[in-house]
């Protein structure tokens, strides 16, 4: 456990660095703080999301009516979101062309087309924030060691001025340092395990999405041939 001197102590460090150093150490704070926020706010979103997938695809699947599935869906006041999206994107699409008297080509085409638009959105809902985890996890640690550097250099520089050269001189200097590396490691470490868990957790929720596409389309097609009726 860390004592309350201790604690003290290493205010002390980051109080008693350089003007550069303590700017380095409050950029990495405020990253920190911003990659904590949206790893917690992405672990709910994508918690949601994968829940929400697998009620739809429950109901989906139960062999009922898909008219009376996408009045429900469109009668509620909030916008359908992910999987449901899709579905609701694809069946107005089929509903409107069919209404027209289009061929079966075409309907099937333009399914696609308004589930593929409902996609690209859904995907760029489900990938905010990880840009800025990558970014962070791969770029505070270089700016920690900027950082440490630059404090060393002030060490050494200051070492050099001084007729009786000690290492009692030079240590609190470079402690002061080590710290903007400490923050900057802090700040990375969480960032690059969030972002590739999140990535992958994305990544097979978006081929959920793309296979239920392909198996929407195939009920369409065969609406459209007159085989079925959704």
């Amino acid at each position: 456990m860390v004592s309350a001197s201790e604690g003290i102590e290493f205010y002390k460090l980051i109080m008693e660095a350089s003007l550069l150093v303590q700017l380095v150490m409050l950029l990495l704070l405020v990253a920190s703080l911003m990659s904590w926020t949206m790893i917690f706010k992405k672990w709910f979103a994508i918690k949601w999301a994968t829940r929400q997938a697998a009620r739809f695809e429950e109901k989906f699947w139960s062999g009922g009516n898909l008219s009376q599935m996408y009045g429900d869906l469109t009668q509620k006041d909030s916008q359908p979101t992910g999987m449901a999206s899709l579905f609701v994107d694809g069946f107005r699409e089929y509903r409107r062309l069919q209404q027209a008297n289009a061929p079966a080509g075409d309907i099937l085409s333009g399914v696609q087309r308004a589930m593929r638009v409902a996609m690209m959105r859904e995907a760029d809902y489900l990938e905010t924030s990880l840009a800025f985890l990558a970014t962070v996890g791969s770029t505070s640690p270089y700016v920690g060691l900027f950082g440490t550097v630059w404090g060393i250099m002030n060490s050494f520089r200051s070492l050099s001025m001084s007729q009786q050269a000690t290492i009692a001189q030079v240590a609190p200097g470079i402690a002061e340092a080590l710290v903007a590396t400490a923050m900057g490691l802090f700040a990375a470490i969480p960032a690059v395990i969030a972002y590739n868990r999140y990535s992958n957790q994305v990544e097979r929720l978006l081929t959920r999405y793309e296979v239920f596409s392909e198996e929407f389309s195939s009920i369409v097609h065969r609406q459209a041939r007159g085989d079925h009726q959704p």
